[in-house]
């Protein structure tokens, strides 16, 4: 099944890193890709843009059906191909209605807290310009915001939203990630700093972990020391 699949995606983008996960765990490993270039703003270029007018990628395909946003791709696997791989989304109605509030949760709060309260103040406002009281503030609400995090797994004593690894962790994961590269210290938040580390060792993470985060370090670690 996984040679008539095609993914266009770009290094560090975290829809395209939960998408390429939900593939790993379905078991597609070895589909065809292309990785795009933002620098060069190949994801405007032809080939995306006749598959995508939006210009965004992941854009995924499956012989003939092409499916654009991320948490459209990872529903469209995890129901059209439920029987391969790990079971994502769990049958049991009770378990199914924690994994997806969980997976909304994630892609809503961390969104919101991290990267666009946060990251996007630090990175689009100049140094001159950036108050402490607002870089603190901001601080603040994504600490709150870990802590709620914290004590999900701390009931858990496993993933985020169940004993097992499902959906949820597929949404959050890539935002703690993300935040570690930007300097996140989870000493204060022994359950994340726990789980961190066991997903960062799965394998379907390991194999997708953007390839240019060894080469490129980032220059600043605007997060470090945040609380």
């Amino acid at each position: 099944m996984a040679e008539n699949m095609f993914l266009y995606w770009g290094s560090g983008s975290i829809p395209c890193w939960k998408a390429m996960i939900v593939l790993e765990e379905k078991g597609f490993g070895g589909y065809k890709n292309k990785l795009i270039q933002f620098s060069k703003q190949e994801n405007k270029g032809p080939d995306v843009l006749k598959l995508n007018p939006r210009g965004q990628v992941p854009v995924f395909k499956d012989g003939d059906i092409v499916v654009n946003e991320s948490s459209a791709v990872c529903d469209y696997l995890e129901s059209t191909y439920k029987d391969k791989g790990t079971q994502l989304i769990p049958s049991d109605k009770a378990k199914r209605a924690m994994v997806l509030q969980r997976m909304h949760e994630a892609s809503n709060n961390m969104q919101q807290k991290l990267m666009m309260d946060l990251l996007f103040y630090f990175f689009q406002t100049k140094e001159e310009d950036r108050k402490p009281e607002d870089l603190k503030k901001k601080g603040e609400a994504l600490k709150e915001e870990l802590q709620r995090w914290e004590g999900y797994l701390e009931k858990t004593k496993a993933f985020v939203a169940d004993s097992n690894f499902t959906m949820a962790d597929v949404n959050f994961y890539p935002f703690l990630a993300f935040g570690k590269r930007w300097g996140l210290e989870l000493d204060k938040f022994p359950n994340l700093k726990t789980y961190y580390d066991k997903m960062s060792a799965r394998p379907s993470v390991k194999s997708t972990e953007p390839p240019h985060w060894k080469e490129d370090p980032p220059k600043a670690t605007p997060l470090k020391g945040i609380f």
